[in-house]
């Protein structure tokens, strides 16, 4: 028995959500984003559990190299590109896909002469991150197209907004994508896990970069995961290390900031910020304990939380507390930290292993 946090990693909740991707986006092929290590699910279990997907994409070439170190062969793509010739070589010599999103990089390609990569290219239709100006979209097709350096060109943009159903700004970015992409022959990508699921796809050769549904979590503000039918992949939990009565009026944590309010049953979870549960949690979070959720008292501590369990309690030194996962929606308790769920489960700490179940 462990007893400090841990994540649980199902691997049948991720085969689930794929396959609700596949239903709701027919006809794409699908990109799964798996960057920062899976969004905190452990990047290489996800990998080889849906190695069947038509390209995985990573922030990094770190990360692309640990896939092929581990024999994962489905073709990665490096989101944020090569910064240098070195990077490049590796990237070829491993068959990456690399995106060119600045002049730097193509600059790269036109002057590298030992292989050619799948390129790319990153337009920036209103996100104002990475990407080339539209207006220069022509220009640099043409460019791409003549350089020796350059397998296959493909084109790419990201959706800034579409996570706010009803934000103008994503209609006029897909409308700007798809007059860029009318004649270009290749593939072509825009939509993120909120563009998949709520606006049409373009047409052609379609690809899809799903990552936070991947993982069983909703990317719509106003709807959980549930709500989709997708299942969530991780759930973070931790045991009840020690209960005690609170006497009316005790303070409880560092500084003193939560005063009990009546007699009650105060216990200790061993959960903190060291784990990965944020110190920005607020008192009234829920906690989930045999099934009913209890509300965090004090400051989160490095290695423990506590929780008033009730002046009644009957919880047991040993028992699971829910931190997110079943009956406790990551997407319900990311407000209490002024948080998002992505921001949760990526920062995961891992210092207990997680547990993978198939």
């Amino acid at each position: 028995m462990t007893f400090g946090a841990r994540a649980l990693i199902r691997l049948d909740a991720l085969q689930h959500n794929l396959r609700v991707i596949r239903s709701a986006c027919p006809g794409t092929k699908i990109m799964a984003v798996i960057k920062a290590n899976a969004y905190g699910h452990g990047m290489l279990p996800v990998a080889q559990n849906i190695s069947d997907v038509d390209a995985f994409a990573v922030a990094r070439l770190a990360e692309a190299m640990e896939l092929r170190a581990a024999g994962i062969q489905t073709p990665v793509v490096l989101l944020a590109g090569v910064s240098s010739d070195v990077e490049l070589s590796r990237a070829i010599q491993h068959q990456f896909q690399i995106v060119v999103h600045c002049p730097e990089q193509i600059e790269l390609l036109e002057k590298h002469r030992d292989g050619k990569a799948v390129v790319w290219l990153k337009i920036d239709t209103g996100m104002n991150r990475l990407g080339f100006d539209p207006e220069q979209a022509g220009e640099l097709i043409q460019r791409m197209r003549d350089c020796s350096a350059v397998e296959d060109l493909r084109l790419m943009s990201h959706l800034a907004s579409a996570d706010e159903r009803g934000n103008a700004a994503t209609a006029n970015q897909i409308a700007t994508f798809a007059e860029l992409v009318k004649n270009f022959p290749g593939p072509v990508s825009i939509a993120n896990s909120a563009g998949a699921l709520d606006w049409p796809a373009l047409q052609g050769d379609v690809w899809i970069r799903p990552g936070i549904m991947l993982f069983g979590l909703s990317p719509f503000a106003e709807q959980t995961a549930a709500d989709l039918g997708l299942k969530p992949v991780m759930q973070f939990e931790a045991r009840l290390i020690a209960k005690k009565p609170l006497e009316k009026g005790a303070l409880v944590g560092y500084g003193g900031r939560y005063t009990a309010p009546e007699d009650t049953t105060l216990g200790i979870i061993s959960a903190g910020y060291g784990d990965g549960y944020t110190r920005h949690f607020r008192s009234g979070t829920p906690v989930l304990i045999n099934s009913r959720k209890v509300p965090l008292i004090g400051n989160v501590s490095m290695d423990m939380i506590a929780v008033d369990l009730g002046k009644n309690a009957e919880d047991q030194v040993g028992d699971v507390a829910v931190l997110w996962g079943d009956g406790l929606p990551v997407e319900e308790i990311a407000p209490w930290a002024d948080a998002i769920p992505y921001d949760l489960v990526c920062g995961v700490m891992n210092r207990e292993a997680a547990k993978i179940i198939d």
